[in-house]
């Protein structure tokens, strides 16, 4: 089973009759910013938390529809009433020049800090590596394979460190 998708005109048409916004993605990132009125499901939470009835309409959305695509069939399935997908998630929401709740306070969502993080530690490995000593390519291989892990495993050692630090605790 498969979900339609609709325009974010088409969207904010069945959102001013009542339908509901579901926004998929993590708390953090929906902290940060998302559609005013949606509510928050995370999909890692199962994407429930939301009360659908027969006769209900909800539209689904994340980011940039991706997400919500992989995961249309367990959406589907979980909805019990008419559902679509937001397509182009909230990056086409925001192109079609429709209002969003931003708040620049929270945050930067856990896996971007983790990709800066990673990203630099990688390049600062190469760059000690070939101006310093060659043993600190050893830096760039360690972060090479806990990215490795945590696609593997669903674990990611760095994103639980990231949201221990002070700049991550949200914002009043």
């Amino acid at each position: 089973m498969t979900l339609k998708t609709l325009t974010p005109a088409e969207v904010k048409a069945l959102k001013d009759r009542g339908a509901a916004l579901i926004d998929i993605r993590e708390a953090d990132e929906f902290a940060r910013e998302h559609i005013p009125g949606a509510k928050n499901a995370p999909l890692s939470k199962g994407g429930g938390g939301f009360a659908a009835r027969a006769g209900d309409i909800v539209v689904f959305n994340c980011k940039s529809g991706m997400r919500t695509q992989a995961n249309a069939a367990k959406l589907a399935e979980g909805a019990n009433c008419e559902a679509y997908i937001l397509e182009g998630g909230l990056d086409a929401w925001k192109k079609a020049g429709l209002p969003v709740a931003a708040d620049k306070s929270q945050p930067m969502e856990i896996m971007r800090q983790v990709q800066i993080s990673a990203g630099s530690l990688v390049v600062i490995g190469v760059l000690m590596g070939a101006l310093v000593h060659p043993s600190f390519y050893a830096l760039s291989a360690f972060v090479g394979a806990g990215l490795v892990f945590a696609g593997v495993s669903g674990f990611c050692g760095m994103a639980r460190l990231l949201a221990l630090m002070p700049w991550n605790r949200r914002a009043a």
